[in-house]
């Protein structure tokens, strides 16, 4: 016994303390353990998908003279590069026939997958979160071939975030949809309250073209950890590179064992999407979109009383408080440009509109005009080493700053809202217009674009752009930088920065938004937060517990 106790240490709590560490060893071991015991191996398995001919280094197709989804004569979508014009192929959209037919064959692969184990479905994400790693590269090239965002906003935007929904569900997934318990009162002091979180059946997402990996497959992470299966209507802009993705995410679920059938993708015409929405074998629908097509997806979820979570886009706001040291300004700067031009500005989450204190709008407007104006403008797999060149063969590209827009449509508004806002006293430092390359006519580009001297009264303050384009307006108070803020029908995201913490979490209580993030951008997205917004900007919540929890049953 005395030898024992030397070895424990003269001292009761040390000893204590050691038995302590001896039993998190041991539950650490058996958890480690347990899976090989029971048999619910989750490690990833390895899959091979091979990456679509049009995403590799030096591939050259066909390049259309005024490239367009639609074709005269044919009801296929045209998919092609908005970078550079050239063909990708062509996809049969789906009809109601076909839309029924995937529904069915998602509702009858559905009941056993609702059986599996967290284990099992973990298993599923470890192999899809293995691929994604170890092939970055490549899907990002796939993004960048469809949507035209240059690879390094494509490895943030499209890569990043989706390996963070992975990571945090295989980690925290479980947690969230194990049974809870409740509190009881008095009266029932004798009964135990649980809740049950349990699978809706066949869910659906509508999603839109600006991310078009992680749009297709954050929706499936989430409705399949919850043991749904899902419809995917992609966006038609992005249909080649949604093929891809349905491709790997079913290789993920017959490698582990799985009925592919668990994941539909049913790329189709506008006009065909509210067969999807009303069909009432759908028990629910996540849409990300606008404000005008939302109002049609609510009208046709209404008919089968199906519920709906609604991302809605935003004109996110940057609060910059006077007190931002001079050293700190170019760091500021820096995010500033990232988070408004990141992806051609095609970013719901985007900044919108800079809002600074009189000492700091001064220091911007100092900087920001010769920032914008020295970013690069191109296609991001094919530029020429030289600006001016034609197409280079070679694998060598010139660094992009900014990519292309996914369509020309909204140049024409874009230019009118710059316009009158010129007209009503806003100074253009910057852009301001569609830009042809003189390498690939066929792109969609529109020049980086920087606005100062903007009120909140001119319609480009209040519109969402969804471009390349920074306002920058003049706040005279603390007080005065919410108003503005609050001063649109969107309430997504926000960022404030700045050195008082008091000033700092003011702006953070009176801003109106879904989100706020302090001294950076937006990277509430890659915490495992609860992400959406409110009043125009939708309602419900993606990620997180509170994402996983809307797809499933709540059973008291």
């Amino acid at each position: 016994m005395d030898k024992l106790w030397e070895l424990w240490g003269s001292d009761w709590l040390d000893s204590r303390f050691s038995l302590i560490l001896l039993s998190i060893s041991f539950i650490l071991a058996l958890a480690y353990l347990l899976p090989v015991f029971t048999g619910e191996d989750e490690s990833a398995v390895p899959i091979n998908v091979p990456v679509p001919e049009a995403a590799e280094a030096g591939w050259k197709g066909e390049v259309l003279v005024e490239p367009d989804i639609k074709v005269p004569g044919l009801s296929a979508i045209q998919c092609y590069c908005p970078a550079t014009g050239q063909k990708l192929g062509l996809i049969n959209p789906y009809t109601p026939e076909g839309i029924d037919r995937a529904i069915a064959a998602a509702k009858t692969a559905q009941p056993s997958w609702a059986k599996t184990t967290f284990a099992q479905r973990r298993k599923v994400l470890r192999t899809l979160l293995n691929f994604l790693l170890s092939n970055q590269l490549s899907l990002a090239r796939v993004c960048a071939r469809d949507s035209g965002k240059p690879l390094l906003d494509a490895s943030y935007g499209e890569i990043l975030v989706t390996a963070s929904k992975l990571r945090w569900t295989l980690t925290h997934g479980e947690a969230a949809l194990s049974p809870s318990r409740r509190p009881t009162d008095l009266l029932m002091c004798y009964k135990r309250n649980t809740v049950r979180y349990e699978p809706l059946g066949v869910v659906a997402a509508l999603v839109s073209w600006n991310y078009p990996l992680h749009n297709f497959l954050s929706p499936l992470i989430t409705a399949l950890f919850a043991g749904n299966a899902i419809v995917l209507k992609p966006s038609e802009r992005t249909a080649w590179s949604s093929a891809y993705f349905l491709s790997l995410s079913r290789a993920c679920l017959v490698a582990c064992g799985h009925s592919p059938q668990l994941v539909q993708s049913v790329p189709c015409w506008p006009s065909t999407a509210p067969h999807l929405t009303s069909h009432p074998d759908i028990k629910h629908i996540t849409f990300i979109g606008s404000q005008i097509v939302a109002q049609s997806v609510l009208s046709a979820a209404a008919t089968a009383l199906t519920p709906v979570l609604a991302e809605l886009g935003g004109k996110d706001p940057a609060i910059l408080l006077d007190d931002i040291p001079d050293g700190e300004l170019s760091k500021v700067v820096e995010i500033l440009l990232r988070g408004t031009f990141q992806s051609a500005g095609q970013n719901c989450i985007g900044i919108e509109r800079i809002v600074a204190l009189p000492r700091t709008y001064e220091r911007l407007l100092a900087v920001l005009p010769a920032r914008v104006r020295a970013l690069r403008v191109g296609p991001p797999l094919d530029s020429p080493s030289t600006s001016g060149s034609t197409p280079s063969s070679s694998t060598t590209t010139a660094p992009v700053d900014v990519g292309a827009m996914i369509s020309p449509l909204p140049f024409d508004h874009l230019s009118s809202l710059i316009s009158s806002a010129a007209a009503q006293g806003a100074s253009l430092l910057a852009g301001g217009a569609p830009y042809t390359h003189p390498g690939y006519p066929s792109g969609h580009f529109f020049a980086p674009t920087l606005l100062a001297s903007v009120t909140p009264a001119m319609p480009i303050a209040r519109t969402e752009l969804f471009a390349p384009v920074a306002l920058l307006m003049r706040a005279s108070s603390l007080a005065h930088a919410v108003e503005i803020a609050n001063s649109t029908p969107y309430s997504l995201g926000a960022s404030v920065f700045g050195e008082s913490e008091r000033d700092l979490q003011r702006v953070v209580a009176g801003v109106r938004a879904g989100m706020v993030s302090v001294n950076d951008f937006a990277t509430y997205y890659v915490a495992g937060l609860p992400f959406g917004g409110v009043g125009g900007s939708g309602f419900g919540r993606i990620g997180g517990r509170e994402g996983l929890t809307a797809v499933c049953c709540a059973k008291s």
